[in-house]
């Protein structure tokens, strides 16, 4: 679930969304989901001093506050 939200967000902001990539590292207590973007669109993802990046980890808190699993988003180069 978790993966499909990262990776909807992320298609519906760049200007190549077939070269979104999203996996995901399972841990015992954390979830690391590392989120690849075209090298043009990693601005995109990112967002003015990060503010794009930043609601993005919040949208996913939020998502995955039930279960009690700590998840966190890596957006790599």
């Amino acid at each position: 679930m978790e993966k499909d939200l990262v990776e909807y967000i992320a298609k519906s902001l760049v200007d190549d969304p077939s070269q979104v990539s999203v996996s995901v590292v399972e841990g015992e207590k954390s979830t690391i989901l590392e989120l690849r973007v075209a090298e043009d669109d990693i601005g995109k993802v990112i967002g003015k001093h990060g503010r794009i990046a930043k609601a993005m980890r919040t949208v996913l808190m939020a998502a995955t506050a039930r279960t009690g699993k700590h998840t966190v988003l890596e957006i790599l180069d």
